[in-house]
């Protein structure tokens, strides 16, 4: 029997996590962290991770299942690590991934961190992802755990952990991982839960409406500047380039018919270059300071993922002998790769996640010139 902290953020998965948990045997203590501080007016229910009724909801499961359980303001840590990092990387015309900044610095490794600093054995969390040992599921913290996509693969979210380290791993339990979401779901019926039949959110968590551009227009001043094609040919302005991302179609407002897309974002010169969609075709990409789940650098053939829910593509990694970055070849182009996305590397039957790092360079297509 392990000391379990399990991290509670009022939805189904963790709380059904924390439930097999009890079940396994495991001693659990539920925490709620608040992170994103949004006004109580602004809060939509069902969007976003923080509102006030994620809490209740997570202390009402804790409650049902007669575990300790905390919640713990970390929002200020939030700010400072997640939401202001977001807004800087749009105004440098870079494309940010905060759920994964978040894993990486609070809700995940920063959460494990503290855990272990109290005396906890694990920390366990709702994500849809498998842990492997020696290839058994594993149900107690130990060594030489590996990283696995998740049963139910149009929930796997193991891409956003890819930046957990061997021995961060090793003190980690994803129990929903290994069940498909609808099962999870009837687990949460029959554990009593209310939250069983609580819709999923999607929305990054601080942008509860989803209105990515009127949150940066917030927090960045206008900075306008032109929009051109592939010649440099002025077709219109925009007010930021914080507003636009490379593969971006929707919202540049060009007056014309023709399918454009933003295929590169120059803060410098607050430029927004638009063209074909085959402008966007990249076959490398590389990468600075990546961690690797397994603790050395992948050798051989491999598969990577540039989003979220993405498909992924054969290819292979190669060091570049620029300090620790290294490059990702791949079999096949893909669209709209943008500067500070998440590439991360699987194994070659794509199911062991082995780890990745943020774009720094994309191979920009023959021909295209440099804004």
């Amino acid at each position: 029997m392990a000391q379990v902290l399990v991290a509670m953020s009022g939805g189904v998965d963790s709380a059904v996590a924390a439930a097999m948990l009890v079940e396994h045997g495991h001693d659990v203590t539920g925490v709620h962290l608040k992170l994103a501080d949004v006004a109580l007016q602004d809060q939509v229910p069902g969007h976003g991770c923080c509102t006030l009724d994620d809490a209740q909801d997570a202390r009402r499961a804790a409650q049902v299942l007669g575990i300790p359980f905390y919640v713990w303001d970390l929002s200020e840590l939030f700010r400072t690590e997640v939401q202001d990092p977001f807004a800087q990387a749009y105004a440098a015309g870079v494309t940010p991934n905060p759920c994964v900044t978040c894993n990486e610095r609070v809700k995940y490794a920063g959460l494990l961190d503290k855990a272990l600093a109290m005396g906890f054995d694990a920390l366990a969390t709702g994500h849809h992802a498998r842990l492997r040992r020696h290839g058994e599921v594993v149900r107690e913290p130990g060594p030489d755990t590996r990283l696995h996509r998740a049963v139910d693969r149009a929930k796997d979210q193991s891409y956003v952990l890819y930046v957990a380290t061997p021995d961060q791993l090793d003190r980690t339990l994803l129990p929903v991982g290994e069940v498909a979401k609808d099962e999870v779901r009837a687990l949460a019926h029959s554990y009593g839960l209310r939250v069983a039949d609580k819709r999923d959110s999607y929305d990054v968590c601080f942008i509860p409406d989803g209105d990515t551009a009127g949150y940066l227009a917030q927090h960045l001043p206008p900075a306008p500047g032109p929009i051109v094609d592939l010649d440099g040919r002025r077709l219109g302005e925009h007010e930021g380039v914080w507003r636009y991302t490379v593969g971006q179609r929707r919202g540049l407002d060009l007056g014309t018919h023709e399918r454009r897309f933003v295929v590169d974002v120059r803060a410098d010169t607050a430029t927004v270059q638009v063209g074909p969609r085959e402008a966007l075709a990249c076959t490398w990409a590389e990468v600075a300071a990546p961690s690797w789940t397994t603790g050395t650098l992948p050798v051989g053939p491999v598969h990577v993922q540039i989003r979220a829910h993405g498909a992924t593509v054969p290819g292979t990694v190669e060091p570049t002998g620029d300090g620790d970055a290294v490059r990702l070849h791949l079999d096949v182009a893909v669209h709209g790769l943008a500067i500070g996305q998440a590439a991360v590397v699987y194994d070659t039957d794509d199911r062991v996640c082995l780890g990745g790092g943020r774009v720094t360079r994309a191979e920009r297509p023959a021909g295209l010139p440099v804004l």
